[in-house]
């Protein structure tokens, strides 16, 4: 049995490439990688530096031109600026909308491709990070368990139901997700979270924010904020 990772090369991607190294083996393991105009494309080196470290194949794709007219904070085209707030202080802002860095369906199209390439190649299942901290509040619906199920559904089916998800942190929080990290020794120090892209991370914006939380619920340091 072989397995696809969507891999950003981040705490959530690097904890379930890890999961599925150890459940299926390198050798049938392979980790997706994709540009899609973020800022923080340092994650995109970070991903080749972990996939390395694992030993397992590597692909990667690009899709920035699909979201070339989008407004997304997150995205290099955008002039907007990442908001330096937790995300439930952004959402007090948003009327019931996602924040300004959710990317328009990213994850039903990082999915979809994926599903192509796994079929391409062999792969019983996508493994991806989605947990239930981002989809909170809207901030992120296409991390819900909601979205999940029923593009786990779609992909089964349209598969011809060969292919199917797991996303084993949907349930769970961001402090699980590093907590199994930790029993599975993931370098997270080669890990990148930031949406600022920078030598070091900005340690305000909500995904660092989060991140620093999820390390101290674990009794430990972020291992890039020492």
């Amino acid at each position: 049995m072989k397995a696809l990772v969507l891999f950003s090369g981040g705490v959530d991607s690097s904890t379930c490439l890890a999961m599925a190294v150890d459940r299926y083996g390198a050798e049938n393991v392979i980790a997706l990688s994709v540009y899609y105009g973020q800022k923080h494309d340092k994650e995109i080196k970070c991903s080749e530096k972990i996939a390395e470290y694992y030993g397992v194949k590597l692909k990667t794709l690009d899709l920035a031109l699909i979201f070339a007219d989008s407004d997304c904070s997150l995205l290099s085209g955008s002039d907007d600026s990442i908001p330096q707030e937790t995300y439930a202080e952004q959402l007090e802002k948003t009327d019931g909308k996602p924040v300004s860095t959710y990317v328009p369906f990213r994850n039903g199209l990082f999915l979809s491709s994926a599903a192509s390439i796994a079929l391409s190649n062999d792969c019983s299942v996508i493994y991806y990070g989605a947990h239930s901290d981002d989809a909170a509040g809207n901030a992120y619906p296409d991390c819900s368990s909601d979205f999940n199920d029923a593009m786990n559904k779609a992909i089964y089916l349209g598969s011809g139901k060969q292919l199917e998800i797991v996303a084993p942190f949907v349930n769970l929080t961001k402090a699980d997700v590093v907590k199994k990290g930790l029993e599975l020794g993931v370098p997270y120090e080669m890990t990148w979270s930031c949406y600022e892209g920078g030598d070091r991370p900005c340690g305000v914006c909500g995904t660092c924010r989060d991140r620093i939380k999820a390390f101290e619920a674990n009794g430990v340091t972020d291992p890039l904020m020492k």
